[in-house]
């Protein structure tokens, strides 16, 4: 098994850790994956280097989809907007990407 085997084998295993929500999308599992690896950034910059990592083009991410999916996991409490759009996750986020957390027990807080 090569590294990249293993990699996309731990990332699959700890994705199925994880309580889903109807609401939560894969682009949002992204989202939060890469606030949690690199800090907070606006959806501009998200939307960049997640279209960067992707393998195809069927993958891009519009930054205006990226915005808008900040705009719902802030709703719902998984990141917060700490000024100038920019977007940094929360302590449910994190609860929610080790598996600790239901996102299906969340509420919008629209």
């Amino acid at each position: 098994m090569c590294v990249s085997d293993l990699s996309l084998r731990v990332w699959e295993m700890t994705t199925d850790m994880r309580k889903h929500a109807k609401w939560l999308t894969q682009t949002d599992e992204r989202i939060l994956e890469f606030l949690l690896d690199e800090g907070n950034y606006p959806p501009t910059a998200i939307s960049r280097e997640l279209s960067a990592q992707a393998n195809s083009e069927a993958m891009k991410y519009h930054p205006n989809h990226v915005g808008r999916r900040c705009r719902e996991l802030a709703n719902y409490g998984l990141v917060v907007n700490v000024g100038s759009g920019t977007y940094s996750i929360t302590d449910d986020g994190r609860a929610y990407l080790s598996g600790d957390l239901d996102a299906s027990s969340l509420d919008a807080s629209e």
